[in-house]
């Protein structure tokens, strides 16, 4: 389960294109920020997730989330400023289940490595996905866990919605703002759609006659129902009602829960939040990482990323593109066990805290948090009332990153001389998330 938006002018206040995803996956699969550099290959095939494919002479540098096991991402940034993020979506078209395909996240991975534009990144996927499909399991330890992709595809210029099932696809652009869950959307108002789509659906008997939508055709209305991806999509999409859409609405966005926050609690959370947070099996996944980007005509990119769990008490830090940034001296990877030296299971250890009482969690946390990135966003704008030097956006950065890994220590070392006693007692919610930490030597 994930959410995606993108905010174009005149919607945005900066009138540059403002991107946002949260990811969301299973509790224990740690989320990697990796960067890739541009390179030249004489390699003649590529090992993607499960399947080799053709190698291409040169790829892009690229900045990724994803998970850590995976050769694909969840979403990502090019140094052209291409940026995409997928969604996990349910429809009617029936996978083979034998690992032929290339998943969601390899074919979002492989369209930035080789797109300079979202339109040659849009024309990319597409490409891939008629050839080798999407029959892949996307899931970590869910082995079972087979669905279709969708996308919004962004540069300075233009955006894209692409939305898939099987080999068949529909494409629509972005004027000012959309927002994508887990469930088709473009209905019978698409800019492109594949050659055989109509007759696909006619042929398997999901579509007779009449006005054809591509979502209502196409949909599983069972999954797409218990996904609640139409109520999370209610959320982000009111990021287009927002005077002045900026990095702040941005974050609001990804950091919000159904319920109000007196209300909220994780044990109370359900598939409506958009900040999610697993609590059993109707409802296993988390919001294991964040993203949010700022696409600039003429001037850099940046990358806010918050390399953690729990969009709503992380702070985004500041990644951008070039040889001597954070992710290549300073960020360590994380893996499959706790590892006190990476930011990921630090921040994983500090929010399962807070699974047992979250306010008291939000007491430690959130006035130091909202103040530290307050701090760096505006820091972030007033370099680019000017020209920033790479050296000057590399060194903003790393002091970001090394400001916000010093505060999560602060907050780890609070929270560990709090007796930790459960808020309030569920025991099927305590159970699951015994397990998970077990498994990860938490």
């Amino acid at each position: 389960m994930c959410d995606t938006f993108i905010a174009l002018p005149p919607v945005t206040k900066s009138n540059s294109v403002i991107f946002g995803k949260n990811s969301d996956r299973e509790p224990n699969e740690a989320q990697a920020i990796v960067r890739y550099p541009r390179m030249k290959h004489i390699e003649e095939t590529l090992r993607c997730t499960y399947i080799d494919i053709p190698q291409v002479e040169e790829t892009f540098e690229v900045i990724l989330s994803k998970p850590f096991w995976m050769w694909g991402a969840e979403m990502g940034v090019n140094e052209y400023g291409v940026t995409i993020g997928n969604e996990a979506i349910f429809t009617k078209v029936k996978h083979q289940k034998t690992n032929q395909g290339l998943t969601g996240m390899d074919l979002l991975r492989l369209a930035l490595e080789r797109s300079k534009t979202a339109d040659e990144a849009l024309k990319c996927i597409i490409e891939l996905l008629q050839k080798y499909g999407q029959d892949a399991c996307g899931g970590y330890q869910n082995r079972d866990f087979y669905y279709d992709n969708s996308f919004i595809i962004a540069d300075a210029e233009n955006a894209f919605v692409l939305e898939t099932a099987g080999n068949q696809w529909v494409t629509k652009k972005v004027n000012t703002y959309a927002s994508i869950s887990n469930g088709l959307t473009i209905t019978d108002d698409y800019d492109s759609i594949s050659e055989k789509a109509i007759t696909f659906a006619q042929e398997k008997g999901f579509y007779k006659s009449g006005k054809f939508s591509f979502a209502k055709v196409y949909s599983d209305p069972l999954m797409t129902w218990v996904s609640s991806c139409k109520t999370r999509q209610n959320v982000t999409m009111k990021g287009a009602e927002k005077q002045g859409f900026n990095i702040q609405s941005a974050i609001e966005i990804l950091s919000s829960h159904y319920l109000s926050d007196d209300k909220f609690a994780p044990y109370k959370a359900t598939t409506k939040d958009v900040c999610m947070h697993a609590t059993g099996k109707l409802n296993p996944n988390s919001t294991v990482g964040s993203m949010i980007v700022e696409i600039r005509k003429d001037k850099p990119v940046t990358v806010w990323l918050t390399g953690s769990s729990n969009s709503s008490l992380s702070i985004y830090k500041p990644f951008f593109f070039g040889e001597n940034g954070v992710l290549n001296d300073v960020y360590q990877v994380p893996d499959v066990k706790f590892d006190r030296k990476t930011l990921w299971w630090i921040s994983e250890r500090l929010y399962r805290l807070g699974n047992l009482n979250y306010q008291a969690l939000v007491g430690i946390v959130k006035q130091e948090k909202e103040q530290i990135q307050q701090r760096l966003i505006e820091e972030e704008q007033q370099f680019f009332k000017g020209n920033p030097t790479e050296e000057t956006l590399q060194n903003f950065s790393k002091n970001s990153f090394q400001t916000s890994f010093k505060a999560l220590i602060d907050w780890n070392n609070k929270a560990s001389k709090i007796a930790w006693r459960p808020a309030s007692w569920n025991p099927f919610y305590y159970f699951f998330w015994r397990n998970l930490n077990k498994k990860v030597g938490l």
